[in-house]
């Protein structure tokens, strides 16, 4: 695992596959973990960068100090390929929208995927301009156990149902015109962040 400098960039170049997973991580648990190791492994990723948001603008509670929330998600994101950023803070912005369109000019020659568990399709229609995440990137989702049945049903899927890639195909999802994404079924893993929470 290595941290990545907000614009520096490291070890990136031309034609890589690269994984990009937002979120407030508070805390980062084994469900994050199952989402960028399934990523990797299915969709061929060279690697995968863990996004610490500073705020989650859809959370009415603010989240938890950031470098605690950081160095958690260095200690859980530990296997090769993963990099650990916090490039929102720097750039001063949490909307997914405007980090994407920055990474897409920083590194015009690289393929981005977002990739983000079943809960978060189900409910991507409340972030700001959702339609452009997908039009701006390819998207994976991975299945979640509490969000499986409304993720499929979600207003998201069922906008860009003519878009989806059967899982079969996940492999070349990183190398598709937007908008493209695909569902992917893996063994579940039932942990939370809000649960975790509970029992702290």
């Amino acid at each position: 695992m290595t941290r990545l400098g907000a614009l520096r960039g490291e070890g990136v170049s031309a034609g890589m596959r690269i994984g990009l997973f937002g979120g407030s991580f508070d805390p980062p648990h084994a469900g994050h973990r199952h989402v960028a190791r399934t990523a990797m492994r299915r969709l061929g990723l060279d690697q995968v960068w863990w996004l610490v948001t500073p705020q989650n603008p859809l959370k009415g509670n603010p989240t938890g100090d950031f470098e605690r929330r950081f160095a958690a998600v260095e200690a859980i994101a530990n296997q090769p390929g993963m990099k650990v950023s916090d490039i929102e803070t720097r750039l001063g912005t949490t909307r997914t929208v405007d980090l994407l369109h920055h990474l897409k000019r920083r590194y015009p020659a690289t393929h981005f995927v977002w990739l983000m568990g079943a809960d978060n399709l189900a409910g991507i229609h409340h972030w700001a301009n959702w339609n452009r995440i997908f039009e701006t990137v390819p998207v994976a989702v991975i299945s979640r156990p509490q969000d499986a049945v409304r993720a499929r049903l979600s207003r998201a899927a069922r906008h860009y149902a003519s878009s989806r890639l059967r899982e079969s195909e996940a492999a070349s999802l990183p190398l598709q015109s937007t908008p493209a994404w695909t569902y992917l079924t893996e063994r579940l893993h039932s942990h939370s962040s809000t649960a975790l929470r509970a029992h702290d």
